[in-house]
């Protein structure tokens, strides 16, 4: 997904850019799978222990990491993710949502990107309501300080992204099984963080239309 604007906005403070860029890291491990680079990254991360669901995801996540290697993740991605037909998870807003592939998630999601001015890319062939997708959406939305976030998750991925993450948990390759554990963490937190700020609606004065004189 791509942004039409070019504002340049100050940087983010540091939880907003951590939150930004754990959405644009979750779209490139769910759109294709790590190379050598990405893989040695992750290998390294060391999580605080505060005893949160997030924290044991991403060490978790960095452990399954040491332990495979870019040609065993492609085949993984591939069988998962993408597969012949279809993957062993399905990432579309529409399948969970709907029960099949491009119906009424897709074409709601369309009409609120056209609206935010967001537009697919032109490499990807995945319809817009991809789960990298929306985390890439998510991501920009956090950057551009858009007061549209918490409305844009809420519509748009609390319905459905924790089971989808919690399916990829379920695979039987430990680093895609991590990445769901990890993914699932983190939608839950957000899930608490905007679900508050979705809920507080700002108040609209409208002014009364004048009484109607004559006869």
């Amino acid at each position: 997904m791509t942004d039409a604007t070019t504002t340049q906005l100050p940087d983010l403070d540091e939880p907003h850019a951590l939150r930004a860029d754990v959405y644009r890291l979750l779209a490139r491990l769910l759109r294709e799978a790590p190379d050598r680079t990405l893989i040695d990254w992750l290998s390294g991360l060391e999580a605080e222990d505060d005893g949160s669901a997030l924290a044991s995801g991403w060490a978790a996540l960095a452990a399954a990491a040491r332990e495979t290697s870019p040609e065993a993740l492609a085949r993984a991605h591939f069988r998962h993710l993408v597969g012949v037909i279809e993957g062993d998870v399905l990432p579309y807003a529409s399948w969970y949502r709907n029960g099949c592939l491009m119906d009424e998630a897709l074409l709601a999601l369309r009409r609120d990107l056209r609206q935010l001015g967001y537009e697919r890319t032109e490499h990807t062939r995945d319809p817009e309501d991809h789960l990298a997708a929306l985390c890439e959406v998510m991501a920009m939305l956090i950057e551009t300080r858009s007061p549209a976030e918490a409305k844009f998750f809420m519509r748009h991925l609390a319905p459905w992204a924790a089971r989808c993450f919690a399916d990829l948990e379920a695979v039987d390759t430990p680093f895609y099984s991590r990445l769901g554990q990890l993914g699932r963490a983190f939608t839950d937190m957000e899930l608490g963080r905007l679900e508050r700020e979705a809920s507080q609606e700002p108040v609209r004065l409208v002014e009364p239309c004048p009484p109607h004189i004559g006869p």
